[in-house]
């Protein structure tokens, strides 16, 4: 399988595309690439079985998909978590050196890894962590663009984007904070949020808000 192709699965599932419909828009957001590029890819993954296609309505990971994707994401993952916790990389840092690293590790050496690291549940940047037997807790979250002016939502996860995590980690924007939706605007598309956490106002652009997932 091309690494692109795994890119691809990995940011389905990392989209909800398991369990629900995630839309080719979104899949071309959160890869920044075209959305011509998406719909040539999605057709050879329908071909391979590994996502099913819904026109006009988005994909969603077969089986197949989903164990494939669960895998990749397991390793890479907890590689993550390493880098972090023992080698204290910065965050913004570690999607390429555990982009590398998953393609080189055995199951044995990722089920020790975990075993050393104490099992963990989530990575750094908020994405579940499958077990060795592919058991996870399903996360219910959503876009922050999907929530609704007045709303209160909690920051569960980001997506795993370098320049992302760089922004984010300027704006001081971190995984448990609460945010009220001030506002959405609707030309740019930005959102307007008040960080309950330390009371500032944030206009949160329309890419950024669509790679981070509140509840």
């Amino acid at each position: 399988m091309t690494p692109m192709k795994e890119d691809y699965l990995k940011i389905i599932f990392e989209l909800g595309g398991a369990n629900k419909l995630v839309t080719n828009k979104q899949i071309a957001i959160s890869l920044n690439i075209a959305a011509g590029s998406v719909t040539e890819m999605v057709n050879k993954m329908v071909e391979e079985k590994l996502v099913v296609h819904k026109p006009y309505s988005g994909v969603q990971l077969t089986a197949k998909g989903t164990k494939y994707a669960e895998e990749l994401v397991r390793k890479h993952r907890i590689w993550e978590t390493f880098l972090i916790n023992t080698l204290h990389f910065d965050l913004p840092d570690v999607h390429d050196e555990a982009e590398l690293l998953e393609h080189v590790t055995s199951d044995k050496m990722i089920d020790h890894l975990d075993d050393f690291l104490g099992h963990p549940k989530r990575c750094p940047h908020g994405g579940i962590i499958p077990d060795r037997y592919g058991n996870y807790e399903k996360d219910h979250d959503k876009i922050l663009t999907a929530a609704k002016d007045g709303e209160t939502v909690v920051v569960n996860r980001f997506i795993d984007n370098h320049d992302l995590l760089t922004l984010l980690g300027d704006i001081k924007l971190d995984i448990g904070d609460r945010l009220k939706i001030i506002s959405h605007d609707p030309f740019e598309g930005s959102v307007t949020v008040q960080n309950l956490t330390d009371k500032k106002k944030l206009v949160i652009g329309y890419k950024t808000a669509h790679y981070v997932f509140v509840k």
